[in-house]
């Protein structure tokens, strides 16, 4: 009960410098975000990844200040899979925009806890989970979420630490679940405004099974490869208007060879979500 009181007091002492964004007032319910006001993430990375992964991850959940929560939907079981990933975008109020807010720093996000790190375990991806308070964003991240076993080397307190992370999350995976099935509109297709491409340079299957899609004309006016990613050898990223990258895309499948300049390349696509407008806010 201790904790559940400094919550709202903390927050309370910055709000009368905060902006709109603000995350709670003096009776522990949330003040108002602007729409476009990123309030809650959760992102998985690192661990065994390709070079291009850090680029083009895309984070599990993204919770904006106006209600929208755009998600990772279900990945079809083919190979080669479509070019474009699937991201869908749910409604809630803003209401519950705040109560998925404050749940989190109650659960412990950017409390500073030590989450430990399981030592049976290794080269294991880690959640970064983060909350925007009147302070600015708090943020945890936690080793290995979720595979936490007997003899991993964590204390009580690191166990007790890690499962509060865990089902915060969890409880963000099933909305319907913790605001209620009427609390949440249906899943929609994101239609982003800006799409990346990242690009490195097109090989043909070893075997050639399967065979090799026909190259498809890049469609935008702006060349690949795009800019190189610092830190990521031989990744390029460029940032374009989407609608005619999508329109080419939806034939398209992830082996699909794109014709720049002369030059094969392949390309990921990551559609750039409402608090992004470029490659420079990618792998942060």
């Amino acid at each position: 009960m201790k904790l559940l009181r400094l919550v709202p007091a903390v927050l309370l002492a910055a709000s009368g410098c905060a902006a709109a964004g603000s995350a709670a007032d003096s009776a522990g319910s949330a003040a108002s975000y602007a729409p476009g006001d990123l309030v809650v993430r959760v992102l998985t990375g690192g661990g065994f990844a390709p070079v291009s992964a850090a680029v083009t991850q895309l984070p599990e959940i993204s919770v904006y200040g106006d209600g929208r929560v755009v998600t990772i939907g279900p990945v079809p079981g083919l190979y080669p899979g479509p070019a474009l990933p699937n991201i869908q975008v749910r409604r809630i109020s803003a209401a519950d925009v705040r109560r998925l807010a404050q749940r989190g720093l109650a659960a412990g996000v950017g409390r500073g806890e030590d989450m430990g790190v399981p030592t049976n375990v290794a080269d294991a991806p880690t959640t970064h989970i983060t909350v925007r308070t009147a302070s600015g964003a708090a943020t945890t991240d936690v080793p290995a979420m979720g595979i936490d076993s007997a003899g991993d080397g964590m204390t009580a307190d690191q166990r007790a630490a890690r499962e509060r992370m865990r089902q915060y999350v969890e409880d963000l995976r099933d909305l319907p679940k913790t605001l209620g099935r009427n609390s949440v509109g249906e899943a929609v297709p994101y239609e982003p405004a800006r799409i990346a491409a990242v690009a490195t340079p097109w090989q043909p299957s070893a075997d050639g099974l399967p065979s090799d899609p026909p190259a498809v004309e890049w469609p935008s006016a702006s060349a690949l490869p795009g800019d190189p990613v610092p830190d990521r050898t031989g990744v390029n990223c460029l940032a374009v208007e989407a609608s005619p990258v999508l329109s080419a895309a939806n034939s398209a499948n992830a082996r699909t060879p794109w014709l720049s300049g002369g030059t094969r390349w392949a390309v990921e696509f990551r559609p750039l979500l409402p608090d992004e407008s470029g490659c420079a806010d990618l792998g942060r």
